[in-house]
């Protein structure tokens, strides 16, 4: 059963869109990133069943379109056609140029998600961006298991994306342990996060993007010389640079104490390529027992809001 629903929040089977394709610009663990052998695509401190449109106040109907869908110049999405990703991928638009706050309803319009799901679409200061370049589409609640997305942002700008199985990885920096949930079982792998003073961010983080080695420089976060280097088996979860990684102090420290400098750490002897191996973008990852909870426009951060709270960045009432 699919509802297309246009710009706005409401109950929808299916509609808000997007466009062109876009990552966004993402730095590497407490330190400027080069990624390698990237895929799919940050270590510091851190409804209803027939088709029709969800009016500005949530009202289901069919409502003729008066005019064909314009073209939303300078829009990028950050997902690509045919991509399958994670439980948690917000479907985030963003423009070459900031859309000024009077305008915002206007472009939110046209945006059009087709899929079954409770969601709206919210602006996020996006922390690469200006204010007004950037709108996400949350679901309510994680995206289901094998669900067809497509979607659609203003005129010649459609894709098409499925959601793949769920995995949601919870990294408890108290006890050392991260609990991977998938599949519906779990499995509990020693962590290392990062030292007191250089806490990992809190919350809930989404993939970006993974690559087998990526190149950390601390310099470019205020860490001095503390390391330079590649790191293996990098998964990117925040612009600022987190990375869930393989990190040899893990191999020592894992389960026992917290001695990175923000990112979270894998041991070398698999543990660290076996999750890497079964991560794709969109999958959760959520920090639990550190300090500050991760900025919504910090990477994939619209979680860090209620439902309620989420509702109120959309531009239309």
């Amino acid at each position: 059963m699919t509802t297309e629903l246009s710009g706005g929040r409401g109950r929808f089977t299916r509609a808000w869109g997007a466009a062109a394709v876009c990552a966004l610009a993402l730095t590497g663990c407490s330190a400027r990133a080069v990624a390698d052998g990237g895929s799919g695509g940050a270590e510091d401190r851190p409804a209803a069943t027939a088709t029709g449109t969800v009016g500005p106040k949530g009202s289901t109907r069919p409502e003729p379109s008066a005019t064909p869908p314009a073209p939303l110049p300078g829009a990028h999405i950050n997902i690509t056609d045919g991509q399958t990703v994670g439980v948690g991928m917000p479907i985030s638009v963003t423009f070459d140029r900031p859309v000024p706050a009077a305008e915002r309803a206007d472009v939110e319009r046209p945006l059009k998600v087709t899929a079954d799901v409770e969601g709206s679409w919210g602006w996020v200061k996006d922390r690469n961006l200006l204010d007004g370049q950037r709108v996400d589409f949350r679901p309510r609640a994680y995206w289901k298991p094998g669900t067809a997305v497509t979607v659609r942002a203003g005129a010649g700008i459609t894709r098409h994306f499925t959601v793949g199985r769920s995995l949601v990885a919870t990294v408890d920096v108290r006890t050392h342990v991260m609990t991977v949930a998938k599949d519906g079982s779990s499995r509990r792998v020693p962590i290392t996060a990062g030292a007191p003073g250089m806490d990992t961010w809190n919350g809930t983080m989404v993939v970006s993007d993974k690559a087998t080695r990526v190149f950390m420089d601390s310099r470019s976060v205020g860490y001095g010389d503390a390391y330079a280097g590649y790191y293996a088996y990098a998964v990117h979860l925040t612009t600022s640079g987190t990375y869930l990684h393989q990190n040899p102090k893990a191999d020592t420290y894992g389960g026992r104490q917290n001695v990175t400098h923000g990112c979270v750490g894998l041991a070398t002897d698999g543990t660290a390529k076996r999750f890497y191996d079964e991560v794709v973008p969109g999958d959760v990852i959520k920090v639990v027992g550190s300090r500050d909870t991760v900025a919504v426009g910090n990477g994939y951060g619209d979680r860090n809001l209620t439902w309620n709270q989420w509702r109120t960045t959309s531009a239309l009432d």
